[in-house]
């Protein structure tokens, strides 16, 4: 079935809405879950809180790009189950090191203007993303969208671990300038 068929089932009401993306994308949402938490039941559960996010969103949202919604949605899920589960005992897994690489280059926001100022964020580092050149681009989102450990993109491409390592902190380091200039940081 096609995404938009779908997203129509799901604005219908209909909820076998929940088992076509289930089929399609369970897969899917489930390696996005699973990298971050490493659990399978968690994962599993996150995929299942996934589908649930699903169908309240839908409507009002009509997304283009169904696998990209629902990838949003797990990774929420799934990052903020991480939270709650190591908030007491940090230091497991890829997730706290992806989230400590970044921390370096991208703003931490609070105040009334915070949620503005996430989705112009968010604009912004999806322009950097997009204007990479591919093979860049998919390792940066390997590690970042995809919590892929350093030595699994090593391997897929079949490059070292330090060409990677070095490729992702030269990109994290082009972001921080971008954002620098869009005035995210001060320098």
């Amino acid at each position: 079935m096609d995404d938009r068929s779908i997203v129509e089932l799901y604005h219908a009401r209909d909820e076998s809405a929940i088992k076509a993306t289930a089929d399609k994308y369970g897969a899917y949402c489930y390696t996005i879950a699973y990298n971050i938490l490493k659990s399978r039941p968690d994962s599993e559960e996150s995929v299942n809180d996934t589908y649930l996010g699903a169908w309240n969103s839908m409507p009002p949202h009509r997304p283009d790009a169904l696998s990209v919604f629902l990838g949003r949605i797990t990774r929420r899920i799934s990052i903020d189950k991480w939270r709650k589960r190591t908030a007491s005992r940090r230091g497991d897994g890829e997730t706290p090191l992806i989230l400590d690489e970044l921390t370096e280059c991208i703003p931490d926001s609070c105040g009334v203007e915070a949620e503005v100022e996430a989705k112009e964020l968010s604009a912004t580092i999806d322009r950097f993303v997009r204007a990479l050149p591919d093979t860049e681009r998919r390792i940066f989102l390997a590690r970042y969208w995809y919590s892929h450990p350093v030595s699994v993109i090593a391997e897929s491409y079949g490059f070292s671990v330090s060409k990677v390592k070095s490729q992702l902190m030269r990109t994290r380091n082009k972001l921080r300038l971008t954002l620098e200039k869009e005035e995210y940081f001060e320098t």
